[in-house]
C-alpha cells in the first residue's frame, strides 16, 4: 500500500491557551525539513494563524510579525533552513489559483503551511501532515487533531511530551 495514501490519527491535543499552542508549534518547528506541506484545517478563528505565527518564531524569527494572508492570499518568510510559504486559501475560487500563488515552488524547496486546505482539492501534495484546530470547551481553549502517513507519526512521536 502507498504510504502517502495511508492516513492515520497521530494524536488530540488540548491546546488550552496559547502557551499551548506555542509548545505543539516548537514541537512541529523540530522536525520541519524542506517538502513538507502542513494542511491547516479548522473554523475561522480556530487558531490557525496563530500556529503558523508560534512556527515562524520558533524556527529563528522570534519577533516576526505573522499577519494572516487572508488578502495576500500567501505570505514567505525566509528562515535559516527553508522558507516557509503560508497560504491562506479561504478566497481562492479552484484549485488551478494556487499556481498562480507559486504553489509548485512552494512545495519543491520551502514548507508550505496552508490554511483552507480544502480549497486545493485533488492539487494537496502528498504526505501531508493534517492539523484540525476547533474550539475547545472552555474559553480560549482550541484543540489540535493531527492525522497524516506514518513517515508523520514517526516524525511526531513524542508531539505531547
Amino acid at each position: 500500500m502507498d504510504e502517502a495514501k495511508t492516513i492515520m490519527a497521530i494524536d488530540t491535543l488540548p491546546l488550552n491557551d496559547e502557551a499551548a499552542t506555542g509548545k505543539l508549534a516548537r514541537a512541529l518547528a523540530r522536525v520541519l525539513v524542506a517538502g513538507d506541506a502542513v494542511a491547516l484545517s479548522g473554523p475561522l478563528g480556530s487558531g490557525k494563524t496563530c500556529l503558523v505565527r508560534a512556527v515562524v518564531r520558533a524556527l529563528g524569527r522570534p519577533d516576526e510579525e505573522v499577519p494572516s494572508p487572508t488578502f495576500t492570499l500567501v505570505q514567505t518568510y525566509d528562515l535559516p533552513a527553508f522558507t516557509l510559504w503560508h497560504f491562506d486559501l479561504y478566497r481562492l475560487e479552484s484549485p488551478g489559483e494556487a499556481d498562480e500563488l507559486g504553489f509548485e515552488d512552494a512545495l519543491a524547496d520551502g514548507v508550505s503551511m496552508i490554511e483552507w486546505p480544502e480549497r486545493l482539492g485533488p492539487v494537496l501534495p502528498p504526505g501531508w501532515l493534517r492539523i484540525a484546530l476547533d474550539f475547545g470547551a472552555d474559553r480560549g481553549a482550541r484543540r489540535a487533531t493531527l492525522s497524516g502517513p506514518e513517515s508523520w507519526a514517526e516524525r511526531l512521536r513524542n508531539i505531547a511530551a
